[in-house]
Protein backbone atom coordinates (compact mmCIF):
# COMPACT_ATOMS: atom_id res chain seq x y z
CA UNK A 1 0.00 0.00 0.00
CA UNK A 2 2.30 2.15 1.18
CA UNK A 3 4.52 1.41 -2.13
CA UNK A 4 1.45 2.33 -4.39
CA UNK A 5 0.95 5.37 -2.49
CA UNK A 6 4.51 6.68 -3.15
CA UNK A 7 4.67 5.68 -6.96
CA UNK A 8 0.98 8.02 -7.37
CA UNK A 9 2.79 11.29 -5.72
CA UNK A 10 5.49 10.67 -7.71
CA UNK A 11 3.66 9.71 -10.62
CA UNK A 12 1.56 13.35 -9.83
CA UNK A 13 4.39 15.37 -9.85
CA UNK A 14 5.80 13.96 -13.14
CA UNK A 15 2.40 14.84 -14.96
CA UNK A 16 2.56 18.41 -13.35
CA UNK A 17 6.50 18.60 -14.65
CA UNK A 18 5.09 17.96 -17.87
CA UNK A 19 2.90 20.61 -17.92
CA UNK A 20 5.67 23.00 -17.11
CA UNK A 21 7.09 23.94 -20.36
CA UNK A 22 9.92 27.00 -19.74
CA UNK A 23 8.35 28.61 -23.01
CA UNK A 24 4.86 28.86 -21.77
CA UNK A 25 6.06 29.51 -18.31
CA UNK A 26 8.18 32.90 -19.74
CA UNK A 27 4.36 33.62 -21.35
CA UNK A 28 2.48 33.24 -18.03
CA UNK A 29 3.03 36.90 -17.04
CA UNK A 30 3.74 38.97 -14.36
CA UNK A 31 0.33 38.78 -12.61
CA UNK A 32 0.66 34.79 -11.97
CA UNK A 33 4.19 35.41 -10.06
CA UNK A 34 2.82 38.69 -8.43
CA UNK A 35 -0.04 37.13 -7.64
CA UNK A 36 1.50 33.39 -6.56
CA UNK A 37 4.35 34.67 -4.60
CA UNK A 38 2.01 37.32 -3.13
CA UNK A 39 -0.48 35.14 -1.79
CA UNK A 40 2.15 32.50 -0.96
CA UNK A 41 4.03 35.17 1.44
CA UNK A 42 0.75 36.60 2.87
CA UNK A 43 -1.58 33.34 3.36
CA UNK A 44 1.70 31.77 4.81
CA UNK A 45 2.59 34.34 7.43
CA UNK A 46 -0.68 35.14 8.21
CA UNK A 47 -1.55 31.22 8.71
CA UNK A 48 1.75 31.03 10.45
CA UNK A 49 0.55 33.64 13.26
CA UNK A 50 -3.20 31.97 13.18
CA UNK A 51 -1.37 28.77 13.65
CA UNK A 52 -0.02 30.20 16.65
CA UNK A 53 -2.77 32.03 18.18
CA UNK A 54 -4.63 28.70 18.07
CA UNK A 55 -1.87 27.11 20.45
CA UNK A 56 0.77 25.44 17.87
CA UNK A 57 4.38 25.62 18.27
CA UNK A 58 7.23 27.12 16.64
CA UNK A 59 7.43 24.18 13.26
CA UNK A 60 4.33 22.58 13.42
CA UNK A 61 2.80 26.37 12.77
CA UNK A 62 5.26 26.61 9.72
CA UNK A 63 3.83 23.40 8.63
CA UNK A 64 0.58 24.56 8.96
CA UNK A 65 1.14 27.96 7.12
CA UNK A 66 2.95 26.68 4.82
CA UNK A 67 0.09 24.17 3.87
CA UNK A 68 -2.48 26.87 3.35
CA UNK A 69 -0.46 28.48 0.57
CA UNK A 70 -0.84 25.90 -2.01
CA UNK A 71 -4.42 25.28 -4.01
CA UNK A 72 -5.59 21.96 -5.84
CA UNK A 73 -4.24 22.17 -9.25
CA UNK A 74 -6.52 19.12 -10.20
CA UNK A 75 -9.62 20.73 -8.82
CA UNK A 76 -9.22 23.49 -10.44
CA UNK A 77 -8.18 22.45 -13.73
CA UNK A 78 -10.95 19.85 -13.37
CA UNK A 79 -13.66 22.11 -12.81
CA UNK A 80 -12.49 25.16 -15.51
CA UNK A 81 -12.21 22.30 -17.72
CA UNK A 82 -15.94 21.32 -17.09
CA UNK A 83 -17.10 24.82 -17.44
CA UNK A 84 -14.98 25.70 -20.74
CA UNK A 85 -13.03 28.20 -19.07
CA UNK A 86 -9.69 27.01 -18.98
CA UNK A 87 -8.76 29.08 -21.91
CA UNK A 88 -10.64 32.33 -20.48
CA UNK A 89 -8.85 35.16 -19.01
CA UNK A 90 -9.33 34.00 -15.22
CA UNK A 91 -8.62 30.21 -16.34
CA UNK A 92 -5.29 31.18 -17.80
CA UNK A 93 -4.26 33.51 -14.72
CA UNK A 94 -5.47 30.70 -12.07
CA UNK A 95 -3.39 28.09 -14.28
CA UNK A 96 -0.37 30.74 -14.12
CA UNK A 97 -0.55 31.40 -10.53
CA UNK A 98 -0.76 27.19 -9.74
CA UNK A 99 2.24 27.00 -11.92
CA UNK A 100 4.01 29.10 -9.43
CA UNK A 101 2.57 27.27 -6.74
CA UNK A 102 3.70 23.81 -7.91
CA UNK A 103 7.70 25.45 -8.29
CA UNK A 104 7.66 26.78 -4.67
CA UNK A 105 6.44 23.48 -3.79
CA UNK A 106 8.79 21.63 -5.37
CA UNK A 107 11.45 23.39 -3.52
CA UNK A 108 10.00 23.09 -0.22
CA UNK A 109 10.43 19.54 -0.58
CA UNK A 110 13.66 19.80 -1.31
CA UNK A 111 14.25 22.20 1.84
CA UNK A 112 12.39 20.06 4.34
CA UNK A 113 14.28 17.24 3.25
CA UNK A 114 17.59 18.43 3.24
CA UNK A 115 17.44 19.83 6.69
CA UNK A 116 15.39 16.88 8.47
CA UNK A 117 16.28 15.69 12.00
CA UNK A 118 18.84 12.89 11.38
CA UNK A 119 20.75 15.67 9.69
CA UNK A 120 24.44 15.81 11.79
CA UNK A 121 25.17 19.44 9.52
CA UNK A 122 25.19 22.96 10.25
CA UNK A 123 22.29 24.93 8.04
CA UNK A 124 24.96 26.52 6.54
CA UNK A 125 26.76 23.61 5.29
CA UNK A 126 23.11 22.02 4.48
CA UNK A 127 22.85 25.06 2.29
CA UNK A 128 25.90 24.26 0.73
CA UNK A 129 25.45 20.59 0.31
CA UNK A 130 22.19 21.56 -1.59
CA UNK A 131 23.12 24.00 -3.83
CA UNK A 132 26.23 21.73 -5.16
CA UNK A 133 24.25 18.36 -5.28
CA UNK A 134 20.83 20.17 -7.01
CA UNK A 135 23.49 22.23 -9.21
CA UNK A 136 24.99 18.84 -10.74
CA UNK A 137 21.64 17.36 -10.71
CA UNK A 138 20.27 19.76 -12.87
CA UNK A 139 22.84 20.70 -14.89
CA UNK A 140 23.22 16.52 -15.98
CA UNK A 141 19.50 16.59 -16.80
CA UNK A 142 19.90 19.60 -18.46
CA UNK A 143 22.63 17.70 -21.26
CA UNK A 144 20.07 14.55 -21.51
CA UNK A 145 17.38 16.82 -22.55
CA UNK A 146 19.45 19.25 -24.66
CA UNK A 147 21.44 16.47 -26.53
CA UNK A 148 19.84 12.98 -26.01
CA UNK A 149 16.41 13.06 -24.95
CA UNK A 150 15.08 14.53 -27.87
CA UNK A 151 17.03 11.69 -30.67
CA UNK A 152 15.95 9.01 -28.28
CA UNK A 153 12.18 10.26 -28.40
CA UNK A 154 11.96 10.65 -31.76
CA UNK A 155 13.46 6.86 -32.05
CA UNK A 156 10.37 5.55 -29.68
CA UNK A 157 7.90 8.04 -31.18
CA UNK A 158 7.21 5.22 -33.72
CA UNK A 159 4.83 3.14 -30.65
CA UNK A 160 3.12 5.49 -28.20
CA UNK A 161 3.94 2.23 -25.90
CA UNK A 162 6.94 2.07 -26.19
CA UNK A 163 7.13 6.27 -25.52
CA UNK A 164 4.92 5.60 -22.41
CA UNK A 165 7.07 2.54 -21.46
CA UNK A 166 10.70 4.88 -21.34
CA UNK A 167 8.66 7.75 -19.88
CA UNK A 168 7.37 5.97 -16.66
CA UNK A 169 11.22 4.46 -16.55
CA UNK A 170 12.53 8.19 -17.11
CA UNK A 171 10.23 9.16 -14.07
CA UNK A 172 11.67 6.10 -11.84
CA UNK A 173 15.44 6.13 -12.54
CA UNK A 174 15.25 10.03 -12.06
CA UNK A 175 13.15 9.44 -8.24
CA UNK A 176 15.68 6.84 -7.63
CA UNK A 177 18.55 9.12 -8.10
CA UNK A 178 16.65 12.25 -6.60
CA UNK A 179 16.05 9.53 -3.37
CA UNK A 180 19.65 8.97 -3.68
CA UNK A 181 20.73 12.47 -3.39
CA UNK A 182 18.60 13.20 -0.67
CA UNK A 183 15.88 15.55 -2.63
CA UNK A 184 13.22 12.54 -2.05
CA UNK A 185 11.41 10.57 -5.06
CA UNK A 186 8.89 13.05 -5.31
CA UNK A 187 11.26 16.27 -6.45
CA UNK A 188 13.61 13.27 -8.74
CA UNK A 189 9.98 12.45 -10.55
CA UNK A 190 8.85 16.23 -10.73
CA UNK A 191 12.85 16.93 -12.67
CA UNK A 192 11.74 14.18 -15.04
CA UNK A 193 8.54 15.57 -16.23
CA UNK A 194 10.39 19.57 -16.70
CA UNK A 195 12.67 17.68 -18.63
CA UNK A 196 10.27 16.23 -21.18
CA UNK A 197 8.03 19.19 -20.70
CA UNK A 198 9.53 20.98 -23.97
CA UNK A 199 9.29 18.14 -26.27
CA UNK A 200 6.52 17.55 -28.61
CA UNK A 201 5.66 14.36 -26.96
CA UNK A 202 4.47 15.87 -23.69
CA UNK A 203 0.66 15.60 -24.73
CA UNK A 204 0.95 12.38 -25.64
CA UNK A 205 2.60 10.98 -22.62
CA UNK A 206 0.84 13.25 -20.26
CA UNK A 207 -2.99 12.07 -21.63
CA UNK A 208 -1.75 8.37 -20.96
CA UNK A 209 -0.63 8.87 -17.49
CA UNK A 210 -3.61 10.46 -15.70
CA UNK A 211 -5.84 7.50 -15.70
CA UNK A 212 -2.85 5.83 -13.91
CA UNK A 213 -2.07 8.75 -11.69
CA UNK A 214 -5.41 9.02 -10.46
CA UNK A 215 -5.75 5.12 -10.04
CA UNK A 216 -2.20 5.30 -7.81
CA UNK A 217 -3.73 8.60 -5.90
CA UNK A 218 -5.88 6.71 -3.88
CA UNK A 219 -3.66 4.67 -2.61
CA UNK A 220 -2.26 7.86 -1.14
CA UNK A 221 -5.32 9.05 -0.08
CA UNK A 222 -5.88 5.21 1.57
CA UNK A 223 -2.84 5.13 2.90
CA UNK A 224 -3.08 8.72 4.20
CA UNK A 225 -6.01 8.06 5.91
CA UNK A 226 -5.04 4.43 7.49
CA UNK A 227 -2.48 6.84 9.21
CA UNK A 228 -4.84 9.71 10.91
CA UNK A 229 -6.26 8.76 13.87
CA UNK A 230 -10.01 9.68 13.44
CA UNK A 231 -9.60 10.65 17.97
CA UNK A 232 -7.28 13.75 16.60
CA UNK A 233 -9.62 14.94 13.89
CA UNK A 234 -12.29 15.39 16.80
CA UNK A 235 -9.90 17.38 18.49
CA UNK A 236 -9.02 19.69 15.71
CA UNK A 237 -11.99 20.51 14.46
CA UNK A 238 -12.31 24.42 15.61
CA UNK A 239 -9.18 24.97 14.42
CA UNK A 240 -9.84 23.14 11.04
CA UNK A 241 -12.75 25.31 11.02
CA UNK A 242 -11.16 28.82 11.93
CA UNK A 243 -8.46 27.94 9.40
CA UNK A 244 -10.90 27.11 6.56
CA UNK A 245 -12.25 30.18 7.06
CA UNK A 246 -9.24 32.15 6.66
CA UNK A 247 -7.97 30.46 3.48
CA UNK A 248 -12.05 30.12 2.04
CA UNK A 249 -12.27 33.72 2.70
CA UNK A 250 -8.83 35.66 3.54
CA UNK A 251 -7.15 33.93 0.36
CA UNK A 252 -9.38 34.71 -2.18
CA UNK A 253 -9.55 38.21 -0.75
CA UNK A 254 -5.90 38.31 -1.00
CA UNK A 255 -5.70 37.31 -4.77
CA UNK A 256 -8.72 39.32 -5.79
CA UNK A 257 -6.77 42.34 -3.75
CA UNK A 258 -3.30 41.67 -5.83
CA UNK A 259 -5.00 41.60 -9.35
CA UNK A 260 -6.98 44.57 -8.55
CA UNK A 261 -3.80 46.72 -7.85
CA UNK A 262 -2.56 45.20 -11.21
CA UNK A 263 -5.38 46.76 -13.24
CA UNK A 264 -7.53 43.64 -13.96
CA UNK A 265 -11.21 43.73 -13.89
CA UNK A 266 -13.64 43.22 -11.02
CA UNK A 267 -14.99 39.87 -12.50
CA UNK A 268 -11.55 38.86 -13.72
CA UNK A 269 -10.40 39.03 -10.25
CA UNK A 270 -12.76 37.58 -8.37
CA UNK A 271 -13.44 34.52 -10.32
CA UNK A 272 -9.54 34.02 -10.65
CA UNK A 273 -9.43 34.47 -7.07
CA UNK A 274 -12.69 32.22 -6.84
CA UNK A 275 -11.30 29.11 -8.53
CA UNK A 276 -7.94 29.13 -6.28
CA UNK A 277 -9.98 29.33 -2.33
CA UNK A 278 -8.35 26.28 -1.25
CA UNK A 279 -6.19 24.20 -0.06
CA UNK A 280 -4.01 21.86 -2.35
CA UNK A 281 -3.81 17.59 -2.33
CA UNK A 282 -0.02 19.29 -2.22
CA UNK A 283 -0.84 20.38 1.41
CA UNK A 284 -1.39 17.02 2.26
CA UNK A 285 2.05 15.58 0.54
CA UNK A 286 3.31 18.39 2.50
CA UNK A 287 2.23 16.95 5.85
CA UNK A 288 3.08 13.32 4.94
CA UNK A 289 6.44 14.65 4.82
CA UNK A 290 6.63 16.47 7.69
CA UNK A 291 5.60 13.56 9.72
CA UNK A 292 7.93 10.91 8.11
CA UNK A 293 10.77 13.65 9.12
CA UNK A 294 9.48 14.09 12.63
CA UNK A 295 8.88 17.83 12.33
CA UNK A 296 5.15 17.39 13.18
CA UNK A 297 3.15 14.74 14.84
CA UNK A 298 -0.42 12.89 13.82
CA UNK A 299 -2.40 15.64 15.23
CA UNK A 300 -1.40 18.20 13.22
CA UNK A 301 -1.21 15.95 10.40
CA UNK A 302 -4.83 15.28 11.10
CA UNK A 303 -6.12 19.32 11.31
CA UNK A 304 -4.13 19.91 7.62
CA UNK A 305 -6.06 16.75 6.16
CA UNK A 306 -9.83 18.51 7.93
CA UNK A 307 -8.90 21.38 6.32
CA UNK A 308 -8.21 20.03 3.09
CA UNK A 309 -11.51 18.53 3.23
CA UNK A 310 -13.56 20.94 3.88
CA UNK A 311 -11.90 23.55 1.46
CA UNK A 312 -12.01 21.53 -0.89
CA UNK A 313 -15.42 20.39 -0.42
CA UNK A 314 -17.01 24.34 -0.30
CA UNK A 315 -14.55 25.74 -2.79
CA UNK A 316 -15.95 23.09 -5.90
CA UNK A 317 -19.07 25.04 -4.91
CA UNK A 318 -18.04 28.31 -4.99
CA UNK A 319 -15.80 27.80 -8.12
CA UNK A 320 -18.97 26.46 -10.05
CA UNK A 321 -21.02 29.54 -8.72
CA UNK A 322 -18.14 32.17 -9.01
CA UNK A 323 -20.15 34.07 -11.50
CA UNK A 324 -23.59 34.16 -9.39
CA UNK A 325 -21.15 35.20 -6.36
CA UNK A 326 -19.71 37.73 -8.04
CA UNK A 327 -23.15 39.17 -9.43
CA UNK A 328 -24.83 38.55 -6.01
CA UNK A 329 -21.66 40.61 -4.35
CA UNK A 330 -21.49 43.60 -6.35
CA UNK A 331 -24.89 43.89 -6.59
CA UNK A 332 -25.68 43.56 -3.00
CA UNK A 333 -22.35 45.64 -2.01
CA UNK A 334 -21.91 49.24 -3.91
CA UNK A 335 -20.57 50.83 -0.61
CA UNK A 336 -17.78 48.16 -0.67
CA UNK A 337 -16.49 48.50 -3.93
CA UNK A 338 -16.84 52.07 -3.65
Amino acid sequence: MELLAELGIALLLFVVGLKLDPHEIKSVGPVAIIAGMGQIIMTGILGYFLANLLGFSLVPAFYIGLSLTFSSTIIVVKLLSDRQEIDALHGRIALGVLIVQDLVVVVAMILLTAFSEDSQQSLSQEIVSVVLKGGIFLLFIAFLTRYILPKLLHALAYSTELLLIFAISWAITLAAMGDSLGFSKEVGAFVAGVSLASTSYRATIGARLVSLRDFLLLFFFIDLGIHVNVSYLGAEIISAVVLSLFVLVGKTVMIMALMSIMGYGKHTSTVTSLSLSQISEFSLIIAALGLDLGHIDENVLGLITLVVLITMGVSTYMIMDSHIIYENYYLLSPILIN
